[in-house]
């Protein structure tokens, strides 16, 4: 006994001096965080909005009931393809609530939040920004005030996870508030969710849009906190609804629309300039710099016009200095052809005229 005692001891020495079998095991320290830790002094939201750049949302993955439900599942090869085609930004739009408790602490899964992880750091490891929301909450859109803690309490637990996530990861409070969930709740729930936000994150910049589907024409119903200026201010865009809904299964009556063309009149750019005049006007008087976080065309109206459509669209956003984000990757409004394994190239030249 005495023997295998002072042989093991001798053993445990030896490796403790070589770092033995950890060292084979693991040459590389597993926990070191790869990214630049977040900023210790304000940012400028304007420069910060101009990091989003040109970006794609990667729509019908995470925000379906479950990833692959709606077509679509993440892949790695997608963030590297929006990298080299030359966008700045992906949102990733998520439904949470599908992946929380319904009881109090509302726990998010820890899974899911690993399926996230991957997400945020592939596109973060590329040099792309991340915009990082909570998408398709319909809970809260029926009954706000019994969803009220859940909102905060999913926010809690977001804000704390990426805490030290570099400045390149913004975000988002909720996607396109609307019917129940009123100007005057969405306000007092934002400023709660704001603040909440910052005990952990104080600099990082926090995108918020107004009720009515984040519409223009509801910005002046939109209430900040005055003394946080780490704010972002999200409009989406999809102005002429007849021209770039048509035939989207999921909007009553839109088959009536099929055939609708966008061509470039002097009065159809008439309608798009004065709406983003109206948001650059706003975001003036504010001092907000505004994120077009949402615009695209489905697929059933023809490609001249949607080419047209968002070509134009794209500059006048970037004439009054947005930044923006084209709905979507590779689903029915995709600028990439998961079919075909490659772009719609009359969609990218749109959003990317100076292709890589």
């Amino acid at each position: 006994m005495l023997v295998k005692s002072t042989l093991s001891i001798i053993l445990i020495l030896f490796l403790l001096g070589s770092g033995g079998c950890s060292k084979e095991k693991n040459p590389v320290k597993e926990d070191v965080f790869p990214f630049d830790p977040p900023s210790t002094t304000p940012l400028d939201p304007f420069a910060q909005n101009q990091l989003l750049g040109g970006g794609v949302n990667l729509g019908n993955a995470l925000e379906a009931p479950a990833e692959g439900e709606w077509g679509v599942t993440l892949e790695e090869k997608y963030f590297q393809l929006i990298k080299d085609a030359g966008f700045k930004s992906v949102r990733i739009p998520t439904r949470w609530s599908a992946h929380a408790k319904t009881a109090a602490p509302y726990t998010i899964d820890a899974t899911f939040f690993e399926r996230l992880d991957w997400a945020v750091g592939q596109a973060l490891s590329r040099g792309l920004a991340v915009v990082l929301n909570i998408h398709h909450y319909e809970e809260i859109i029926s009954n706000p005030s019994q969803h009220k803690d859940r909102l905060l309490a999913i926010w809690k637990q977001l804000a704390e996870h990426y805490k030290n996530y570099p400045d390149q990861l913004f975000f988002e409070l909720l996607n396109e508030p609307n019917g129940n969930l009123s100007a005057s709740i969405w306000n007092a729930y934002l400023k709660e969710a704001i603040s909440l936000v910052r005990q952990t994150n104080p600099y990082r910049m926090i995108i918020v849009g107004s009720v009515s589907w984040n519409a223009i024409s509801a910005l002046s119903s939109l209430q900040l906190p005055e003394e946080d200026r780490g704010i972002i201010v999200t409009v989406h865009y999809y102005n002429p609804f007849q021209f770039t809904h048509q035939g989207a299964e999921w909007v009553s009556g839109s088959d009536a629309w099929l055939g609708t063309k966008w061509t470039s009149t002097n009065a159809e750019k008439a309608l798009i300039t004065g709406e983003l005049d109206q948001a650059k006007a706003w975001g003036i008087q504010k001092n907000r710099p505004i994120f077009v976080g949402e615009f695209g065309s489905y697929s059933k109206a023809d490609i001249a016009s949607r080419a047209l459509w968002t070509t134009f669209v794209a500059r006048q956003a970037e004439s009054r200095n947005m930044s923006w984000a084209y709905w979507e990757f590779c689903a029915g409004f995709g600028v990439y052809d998961r079919t075909l394994n490659d772009w719609n190239y009359p969609l990218l030249r749109a959003l990317i005229p100076n292709l890589r």
